[in-house]
């Protein structure tokens, strides 16, 4: 159960979740004309939010001359606005000479993870065509003379060249009717129920077309994968069965390029992401840690030898959590991007003295490739083939993002698609204290309208999902952003990062193991402490709000104080017994709570808000979709109705159609508004 902001959830290994929900509303002009405004309407706030430019991807060529970058645009399409990605080539120096890469010229495709030839002479990329399907692509070095190789039929992503540039290898859903991931919305039951699977495969097509060959068993759902130098073998990380719901218990395999054939490799005793094979074949690096989310990365980077053995920890005492890694074109080290208590590490990891050395660091977010940034994601820092230039997408809280490129850790910016956004916020600070044995760190956001002398402010604390996740230094940009819209109504946003967040190391991120609600609830009022004597924060008028996780940290937070005055949840989760039995995605549960709940119900039960809920006084909005895979309504259903026949003031919302994260724009906003309007009547005493 993860989230980024008030509406997060798991991510989805896909696109079309992040293009949704980054819709642009207009142009970027719209958030300078209402900057330094005073308290913008709700509706100006959330088309300056979603006016921001999104930028999905960057890809720099082998030769550090040519890079490609994904803007995301917005069109109307049945009266709705519909968001899909553009992909250009331009001059990675300057940024100059920008040319539209595309196999179709409509504006209405989508077209998005660009990946270049090893020599440098062509590109491959994700195109739909004149149906929507997703499709394989092909271009020169000047992005010319584009063609589709693949007449595919379900989603089709993440290609990738052999090393001797003779194939393509993609991931691929046959037949499927959507595109994989437990966030969009469940379908209704109905009659006998029964499981139609539809595995993500790993594929191969020669690179100048022909047939599409599905490698492995039809039963294996792969998540990742890497070339083996030779071009002869893959590794994936893999689990047979259904796709959403087993990616916690992935485990590392090989895959040989002719007979399809699978071999195991490593059964890890936590969460894996992101395999890489060396270049002189030998080892393999992955990231394992306690990871609550697919898609949201963290933990220390790993190294198993490509024959199989024990696997070493490279980065057993590091105080952050690792989120990407790629070799630097040698054996010897791997370049890493990393959080790090609030900010943004690049480093140089050395295999052989399991040392790092740090080469840029800094309160923002870089990536080359993710689901559109908003997550550590896939590629951290794209590289040339001799390490010595490279290409990165920068944020921070206050700064929209930019593709930047330069020598690793010298950037400077070559597009200006954000030159006119700015800010709605006030400033944004990192935050720091102590709790228990823990360093813990947040950020506290001001109004972004300053008031008079001796004035104070009502404070909202924002509880983030996961729990593995964090709130990381990313320009709000989309209809979810709470924290931005609170702030430019005049509030205070405190967004800690307590134990079982990523930025501390494993050991931080696994504290909550068998203890949701106690240790990181500590951590937050710890955290508010601080605050509150350091800012000019009315602790009279303080609320709470979160959304997956962090709704469920809102229920529990109600149990355990009376501090908070009013609160938010969003597809919270009020009883984890009942939940384990009607969520989709149990598996992820193990590892937090050491067995399954049949198996040990004390420790489920002890952590369940439900348990505690005749504490609550507070006044509490209840908000979530009626087709929520993740965290089914009926737990909302649950604390809702408790609260009412206890006597405490409450209101449950109910969105049709809508999974744990919000597709219809509509809905986003009337959340919004519904959030706000419920902080200023007990927090402001506005009705």
């Amino acid at each position: 159960m993860a989230g980024k902001t008030l509406a997060e959830g798991k991510l989805m290994n896909e696109r079309a979740m992040g293009l949704a929900r980054l819709a642009a509303a207009g142009l970027c002009c719209v958030l300078s004309e209402i900057a330094g405004a005073e308290s913008p309407s709700i509706a100006k706030a959330v088309e300056a939010l979603t006016s921001v430019h999104p930028i999905a991807e960057v890809a720099l060529s082998p030769d550090g001359k040519r890079v490609i970058y994904g803007s995301v645009v917005t069109a109307k399409r049945g009266g709705a606005d519909v968001a899909s990605s553009m992909l250009w080539m331009a001059n990675a120096r300057n940024g100059s000479a920008a040319v539209r890469l595309t196999a179709c010229p409509s504006m209405e495709c989508d077209e998005h993870s660009a990946a270049w030839s090893p020599d440098g002479r062509q590109v491959a990329f994700v195109t739909t065509d004149s149906n929507g399907q997703s499709q394989l692509a092909i271009a020169s070095e000047t992005g010319s003379d584009a063609k589709v190789l693949t007449n595919a039929h379900g989603p089709l992503d993440t290609p990738r060249w052999s090393p001797d540039g003779k194939q393509i290898a993609f991931l691929y859903s046959e037949g499927a009717p959507r595109t994989p991931g437990p966030l969009n919305p469940l379908a209704r039951d109905a009659g006998v129920l029964s499981e139609t699977i539809y595995e993500q495969r790993l594929a191969l097509i020669s690179a100048t077309g022909g047939e599409i060959h599905l490698l492995g068993p039809g039963n294996l759902n792969i998540y990742e994968y890497d070339w083996a130098p030779d071009s002869k073998r893959f590794v994936v990380s893999a689990a047979p069965g259904s796709g959403d719901d087993n990616w916690w218990i992935a485990e590392l395999q090989l895959i040989d390029t002719q007979t399809g054939s699978t071999t195991s490799l490593l059964k890890p005793k936590l969460q894996i992401a992101s395999p890489r094979w060396s270049s002189d074949g030998a080892q393999i690096a992955y990231i394992s840690g306690i990871m609550s989310d697919e898609g949201i990365t963290g933990g220390d980077v790993y190294l198993v030898p490509a024959s199989g053995g024990t696997p070493v920890d490279l980065t057993p005492d590091l105080r952050a959590s690792v989120q990407t890694i790629t070799w630097n074109g040698s054996s010897s080290h791997i370049v890493a991007t990393e959080f790090s208590a609030g900010d943004e590490v690049l480093a140089s990891i050395d295999v052989k003295a399991k040392s790092q050395r740090e080469i840029w660091r800094g309160p923002q977010m870089i990536w080359a490739n993710s689901l559109l940034g908003f997550t550590p994601g896939d590629a951290g820092i794209s590289l040339s083939r001799d390490a010595a230039m490279s290409a990165i997408v920068r944020q921070s809280y206050t700064m929209a993002p930019e593709v930047e490129t330069g020598t690793p850790g010298k950037w400077k910016p070559i597009t200006r698609l954000n030159a006119a956004v700015h800010s709605i916020t006030g400033n944004a600070k990192i935050v720091t204290w102590k709790s228990d044995r823990f360093d813990v760190q947040g950020m506290l956001i001001e109004p972004a309208v300053p008031g008079g002398a001796g004035k104070h402010y009502p404070l909202v604390v924002e509880v983030h999902g996961g729990p593995a996740f964090a709130h990381y230094p990313l320009f709000p940009a989309s209809p979810d952003s709470f924290d931005a819209v609170l702030s430019s109504q005049g509030y205070y946003v405190f967004k800690p990062n307590p134990r079982g967040s990523y930025g501390q190391g494993e050991a931080f991120t696994q504290a909550n193991v068998k203890d949701f609600g106690y240790g990181d609830l500590r951590d937050i009022l710890r955290g508010l402490d601080t605050v509150e004597k350091s800012d000019p924060i009315d602790a009279a008028r303080v609320g709470i709000a979160g959304w997956s996780y962090g709704g469920y940290m809102t229920m529990w937070a109600l149990t355990q104080t009376d501090r908070f005055k009013a609160a938010v949840s969003g597809a919270g989760l009020s009883d984890w017994l009942s939940y384990y039995g009607t969520n989709n995605i149990d598996t992820w549960m193990i590892p937090y709570f050491g067995a399954s709940v049949y198996d040990d119900p004390k420790v489920y039960e002890r952590s369940s808000p439900i348990t505690f809920i005749k504490k609550v006084k507070t006044p509490t909005l209840v908000v979530g979709g009626d087709r929520d895979a993740e965290v089914p309504i009926t737990q909302s259903y649950e604390y809702w109705n408790a609260l009412k026949r206890l006597g405490v003031k409450t209101e449950f919302v109910v969105y049709p159609d809508e999974g744990h994260f919000f597709f219809k724009r509509a809905d986003q906003i009337d959340v919004m508004t519904r959030l706000v309007d419920w902080f200023n009547q007990y927090l402001q005493g506005t009705p």
